[in-house]
C-alpha cells in the first residue's frame, strides 16, 4: 500500500486533510493552528513531495521526517504534522480492521467522561442557566471563562471581584457533585494572576487553566509551582520538549495537549507518558469539531492518565458541520466507545465551503483594547 495524494481543505478557521492510498483507503486529519489555517495548508505542498509513494503504515518514521525535514520549528509545522499523523492512524485503523483505540493499546476505560464547554454565556444569569442545563443533562463537569465580556475595561479590583462572585454563584448552584474547570484564556499578567488563582481555590475547581500568556514556559511553570490550586497548561504548546520543560519546572499539573497541534496520536502518546511519569493527568484540548473530538476520544479510551474530555455539543449539529458525519454516540455526560473502524468521521469536501465556517473565528487584526487604547492581550 502506497500514499498517492494529500488533499488539503481550508474553510474559515478550519483546516482538514485527506491522505489517499493506491488501495482506496482514505485517512482524514485536521490541524488546530486555527488562527493560521492557510499557513498549515501551504505546508502540505512540501509534505506531499515526500509522502507520495511512501507506505502509510510507517507512522513514526513519517512523523519524525516531516518534523525534521527542514531547519525550522513552530506551531504551523507541528499542526501540519499533526493533521498528517491523525490521517495515517485513520488509514492504519482501516487497514487493520480495528478501531484506532485498539491500535493504541486497547480500551483502558469503557467510556469517556465529558466536560461540557460553555463558550457563549455573556452574563452571570446566562452562565448560571447554562451550568444548570449541563447538570440537568447528566454532565458531571463544566468548563467556562469567569471573565465575562468587557472585563478588560474594569479596574483590577472590579475584575477580581466579578470573577470570584460568578464562580461562587456557579458553585452554589451546582453543589459539590459537579466539577468546575476555569479557563482564564491567558487574560492576566503574572502579577494579576496569583491573587485571583488563590481566591478561586475556595471553590475547589478541578483546575484553573491558562492564567497567563504562553510567551514563557518558565513563568507558566512558576505559577503552577507557587500555588496550591491545581493548574492546567498546554493547549498552545506543540512539542514533547515544551511539555517536558513545563513539568520539570512546574511539577504535577493538568496537561492540555491538542491532537491537532501537539503531534496527533503519536505526539499525544509521548506527552501522556511524560505526564504519567510526573503524576500529571491529561485533559485533551478540543473545540474544533467532530474530527478532533473523535481523535481525542480514541486517545482517551486507551490512555490511563486521562481524566475527562472537553466537549462542545455543536459537534452534534449538522448545520454547523455540514461536511462532516460522525459515528460518535454521546450518552448524557459520557461518550461511548466507537464501534467501527477508523476515526469514525467522514468528510464530504464538496460541502466544505468557506461560507460553512465563515466567521467561525474572530478578526485577529483588531485586539480588545483598554480604555487608554492599549492591547488587553486577551487572545
Amino acid at each position: 500500500m502506497k500514499i498517492e495524494d494529500i488533499r488539503s481543505h481550508v474553510a474559515g478557521g478550519m483546516h482538514f486533510i485527506t491522505v489517499h492510498t493506491d488501495t482506496g483507503l482514505v485517512g482524514l486529519g485536521q490541524s488546530a493552528c486555527w488562527a493560521y489555517p492557510s499557513s498549515v495548508h501551504a505546508m502540505m505542498d512540501q509534505f506531499r513531495d515526500y509522502l507520495q509513494g511512501e507506505d502509510p503504515l510507517r507512522i513514526e518514521r513519517h512523523h519524525q521526517h516531516l518534523y525534521r525535514m527542514g531547519p525550522f520549528r513552530g506551531a504551523v509545522l507541528s499542526a501540519a504534522v499533526s493533521a498528517i499523523d491523525i490521517a495515517l492512524w485513520d488509514i492504519a485503523s482501516q487497514f487493520r480492521q480495528a478501531p484506532v483505540f485498539e491500535l493504541l493499546g486497547g480500551a483502558y476505560r469503557d467510556q469517556v467522561r465529558l466536560c461540557r464547554l460553555l463558550l457563549t454565556p455573556e452574563t452571570p444569569d446566562s452562565m448560571l442557566d447554562a451550568v444548570k442545563d449541563a447538570a440537568a443533562r447528566a454532565y458531571t463537569a463544566v468548563k467556562f471563562d469567569p471573565f465575562l465580556p468587557g472585563y478588560h475595561r474594569n479596574s483590577a479590583a472590579r475584575t477580581h471581584h466579578d470573577c470570584i462572585e460568578l464562580v461562587s454563584q456557579v458553585r452554589s448552584a451546582v453543589g459539590p457533585d459537579i466539577d468546575i474547570l476555569l479557563e482564564l484564556h491567558r487574560k492576566l499578567t503574572p502579577l494579576e494572576a496569583m491573587p485571583i488563582i488563590e481566591s478561586l481555590g475556595q471553590f475547589r475547581p478541578l483546575f484553573v487553566e491558562d492564567a497567563i500568556q504562553i510567551d514563557s514556559i518558565s513563568t507558566q511553570a512558576e505559577l503552577a509551582r507557587r500555588t496550591q490550586v491545581p493548574m492546567a497548561n498546554g493547549e498552545r504548546l506543540h512539542t514533547i520538549w515544551e511539555f517536558a520543560e513545563l513539568l520539570e519546572q512546574g511539577g504535577p499539573q493538568y496537561l492540555r495537549p491538542d491532537p491537532g497541534l501537539a503531534g496527533g496520536f503519536t505526539g499525544l502518546r509521548k506527552i501522556a507518558a511524560l505526564g504519567e511519569a510526573h503524576h500529571s493527568a491529561i485533559v485533551t484540548h478540543n473545540f474544533l469539531g467532530p474530527v478532533l473530538t473523535a481523535a481525542s476520544v480514541h486517545f482517551d479510551l486507551a490512555t490511563p492518565n486521562v481524566v475527562l474530555q472537553e466537549y462542545v455539543e455543536t459537534d452534534e449539529d449538522s448545520n454547523i458541520h455540514p461536511a462532516l458525519t460522525t459515528t460518535l454516540v454521546r450518552d448524557g455526560g459520557y461518550m461511548q466507545a466507537p464501534e467501527g473502524i477508523g476515526l469514525g468521521v467522514t468528510l464530504e469536501p464538496e460541502l466544505l465551503t468557506e461560507e460553512s465556517y465563515l466567521g467561525f473565528f474572530g478578526n485577529f487584526t483588531h485586539p480588545r483594547l483598554r480604555p487608554d487604547g492599549s492591547n488587553a492581550n486577551v487572545v
